[in-house]
């Protein structure tokens, strides 16, 4: 029998986890991004930019879990990492020439931590990637270089989600 979250025994546990979205500007995509928080259980989402699509079109995706996820809306993600800079380890998700391989990559912080997910098109910008004590990707095996930021957030969270639970 399937079972449904009223019956199913999944221990409620919050991960010490705030996602920054560096400019994620399409609707579906933030819905997306609220479902996987309220999933995996994290402190907070970040939405950085000037035009983040709060409303109709994103509770579509959402399913409601923008009422049970904490967020906030700031303009300068800049601003946003200098001030969690002093208190979290931070770290991005993206494909760079000296970005570490997800399935790698050990987590060795006792502070929250910061996984920052990038724009649509042009992932995360350099000046914040300057700023990151770790960056990280996912190992691509087709001929594309890149997978839609909702499933590498998915797959990010639940990787380091194992880590600090094991």
């Amino acid at each position: 029998m399937q079972l449904a979250h009223y019956n199913s025994n999944f221990k409620k546990q919050k991960h010490p986890i705030t996602l920054v979205g560096d400019h994620i500007s399409n609707a579906p995509n933030v819905g997306s991004l609220f479902r996987i928080a309220d999933a995996f259980n994290i402190e907070e989402i970040v939405f950085c930019g000037d035009d983040i699509p709060i409303g109709k079109r994103m509770t579509k995706t959402s399913r409601s879990t923008e009422k049970y996820v904490n967020y906030r809306i700031e303009e300068d993600i800049n601003e946003v990492i200098n001030q969690l800079k002093t208190t979290h380890f931070i770290m991005a998700l993206e494909i760079t020439e000296n970005s570490i391989d997800l399935n790698q990559f050990e987590l060795d912080t006792n502070r929250p931590i910061v996984l920052i997910i990038g724009d649509e098109n042009f992932g995360v910008s350099e000046s914040v990637l300057e700023e990151c004590d770790a960056v990280v990707h996912i190992n691509m095996y087709g001929n594309n270089s890149s997978m839609n930021v909702v499933q590498a957030t998915s797959i990010a969270l639940y990787e380091i989600t194992n880590q600090l639970n094991s």
